[in-house]
């Protein structure tokens, strides 16, 4: 994947309620669906200053998200006091190889609308309405994902497709039920969805931070594609 074409399917799959063009800046408005559908992007060199107010109008901290050659600005904010925040890697792998062999059916299995104890599941996680919308308005074919262990629901995750690529967001394991091989069955029925919807590569962005998530994704065969971080205001 090209960083191209990860902003691409991040911004088709997980989208801000509203985006507008002002000056060198993408402005997002969020509406409370997290850090990336609130974050504004530079489109070339601009004014921060601009941003800023752009971001402030719309009840919103100022938030930059710093992509593969926005070295300028982020040495820009630094300079500004804003500080480093959620490194993040994206994992990517082929669907084939990921959806064989394929779980069994009673592990996980694909639906739309989610079912209720799905949002239940994402609500105990804590999301809120405002992620749970950006679910509603994202791209089709989109579907949720439930995992299940000793017949107990013990994992939810939301994907959605953009041209040949599927991305997975919101993956969420029962903390008593983890490490018990909800979240593999669960990629392995995205991938197995995301072919049937004609995708080739499954990818997902998850924290640096979060290193139990790497090393399932780095053991699925899943590799780094690409980074991206935030800038925010103290």
């Amino acid at each position: 994947m090209t960083p191209a074409e990860i902003y691409a399917v991040l911004e088709a799959t997980w989208p801000a309620a509203h985006v507008t063009r002002q000056g060198a800046w993408t402005i997002r408005e969020g509406q409370g669906g997290g850090q990336r559908v609130s974050a504004a992007t530079a489109n070339g060199p601009g004014d921060i200053a601009q941003a800023e107010a752009a971001m402030m109008a719309l009840g919103q901290m100022p938030l930059f998200m710093i992509r593969e050659g926005d070295e300028a600005l982020d040495a820009a904010l630094d300079a500004r006091g804003y500080a480093l925040h959620d490194p993040v890697v994206v994992y990517a792998a082929p669907v084939a190889a990921l959806a064989d062999p394929p779980p069994s059916p009673m592990t996980a299995f694909a639906l739309w609308p989610p079912l209720n104890i799905a949002v239940q599941l994402w609500a105990d996680a804590g999301m809120d309405a405002g992620r749970m919308a950006v679910m509603d308005r994202g791209a089709s074919p989109k579907t949720s994902l439930l995992g299940r262990i000793n017949d107990r629901a013990a994992g939810v995750a939301f994907v959605a497709c953009h041209g040949t690529f599927a991305m997975l967001h919101a993956l969420e394991v029962v903390p008593n039920l983890r490490r018990q091989g909800t979240a593999r069955n669960i990629l392995r029925v995205a991938a197995v969805w995301a072919q049937d919807q004609g995708a080739k590569m499954l990818c997902l962005a998850v924290t640096k931070a979060n290193a139990n998530a790497c090393a399932l994704y780095a053991s699925l065969g899943m590799v780094v594609v690409g980074t991206y971080h935030y800038r925010k205001k103290p």
